[in-house]
């Protein structure tokens, strides 16, 4: 099995290679407002999609580099001379005094003070806060190991950074409980829901009665962190549904290992490998799929359950996946237990078709009005000017001229 992953494995490291000796995480990235600048910001995020030669290439491959890339066109437009540097960047240092400070993970502390007394600070949150969000996947590797005696290597830990704790204010790309993994530490919270890179057809038309029992899990890598250990077992054991995993599996081959019976060897589950969001497959698999099991941990802002609702997909998904989930297009798993997944998947399965559609179309309508690229860009230039308000007045009614 490993073997068949050398290829994808090669590519990805010659990637890095030619990203390092191109030197992306040291590079400074310079946008200049149109007029007079108003003041000097720092956007401390990803700052590859600032060097794709249009915006048309900017990869789709997360909704940060995008959603970075918008953010710091924002902050040019509302008039500030901004600079931008990737988020590992732990060398630079502004050249004097900032008015605004933007950063997603511990650049915020390190720069703090470089960054001059009237500058205001603002941790970008596109994840739950590091200490829920890595304490949960440590619960969930030993309740794997508990359940199964299987033990497999920590992955994708956040990490400790005290941003939250710096900043003047924070914006969260999650919903309701992601907030709540930062009220306390008592700043003030703007929420900018996640964006999509692709809108899909309405749902409306799909056979529901022949769809009914099709499932999917999609999702990146962190495997047992988005609980794909749960839904591979409780599906293992309904072989009255199917379950179709969409999954870079290469990225994890000891996951692989450890699960090849549940892959590989039951007849109502299909490996797909990494599904490309805008391709003609992802659409095509979509068509014939009911629902997106995702009961995840811990996430900032859930671009895979964001990127299902899109295609008309049923999300079946914990509270922790961070995308808001009402009866009246989706499902809210009330815990992660295997037996939970396998009798909701069942019980979503066993509607009527019409019900069924209307679930989709739902789901459909919801992210197109929630998770566009348009209503980020609003959503993220309202909170600018908000926080520019309560922190720098001054600011912004310059920023608003």
């Amino acid at each position: 099995m490993r073997l068949a992953f050398l290829p994808a494995r090669a590519a990805r490291a010659l990637a890095r290679l030619r990203r390092r000796l191109a030197g992306v995480e040291r590079r400074v990235v310079r946008l200049a407002p149109e007029g007079t600048a108003i003041g000097r910001a720092l956007l401390s995020y990803v700052v590859d999609p600032f060097l794709a030669r249009t915006p048309e290439t900017i990869s789709y491959a997360h909704t940060q580099d995008w959603e970075s890339w918008t953010i710091g066109r924002t902050l040019a437009e509302l008039g500030f001379a901004v600079e931008v540097i990737h988020w590992t960047n732990r060398r630079y240092v502004p050249a004097g005094e900032l008015d605004l400070l933007i950063d997603a993970r511990a650049n915020l502390e390190r720069l703090a003070g470089a960054a001059g007394a009237r500058c205001v600070k603002v941790f970008h949150a596109e994840t739950a806060h590091w200490r829920v969000s890595d304490e949960a996947q440590r619960r969930r590797l030993a309740e794997l190991e508990a359940r199964r005696g299987i033990r497999l290597e920590r992955l994708r830990l956040v990490g400790e950074n005290r941003g939250i704790e710096t900043a003047d204010a924070g914006v969260v790309l999650g919903n309701d409980w992601t907030l709540a993994t930062y009220r306390p530490f008592g700043k003030p919270l703007w929420r900018v829901p996640l964006s999509n890179a692709f809108t899909y057809p309405t749902p409306e038309g799909r056979d529901f009665e022949a769809i009914r029992s099709s499932f999917l899990w999609f999702g990146g890598v962190g495997f047992v962190h988005k609980g794909l250990d749960l839904v591979l077992e409780a599906f293992a054991g309904a072989p009255d549904l199917a379950l179709a995993v969409a999954a870079p599996l290469d990225r994890e081959p000891d996951f692989v290992d450890a699960f090849a019976r549940e892959l590989f060897r039951t007849p109502n589950v299909t490996p797909l490998g990494w599904l490309d969001v805008g391709s003609e497959r992802f659409a095509a698999v979509a068509a014939r799929t009911l629902g997106m099991v995702f009961p995840s941990c811990s996430e900032g802002g859930g671009g895979s359950v964001v990127t299902a609702l899109h295609a008309g997909l049923v999300p079946v998904v914990t509270r922790e996946a961070s995308v808001d989930v009402e009866p009246a297009w989706g499902v809210l798993l009330a815990d992660a237990r295997v037996e939970t997944i396998r009798e909701a998947a069942r019980e979503l399965a066993a509607r009527p078709a019409s019900a069924l559609r209307a679930l989709a179309v739902a789901a459909w309508r919801r992210a197109h009005e929630v998770h566009t690229r348009e209503a980020f860009a609003a959503n993220y230039r309202r909170a600018a000017l908000e926080i520019l308000e309560r922190f720098r007045p001054d600011l912004a009614a310059r920023a608003r001229a």
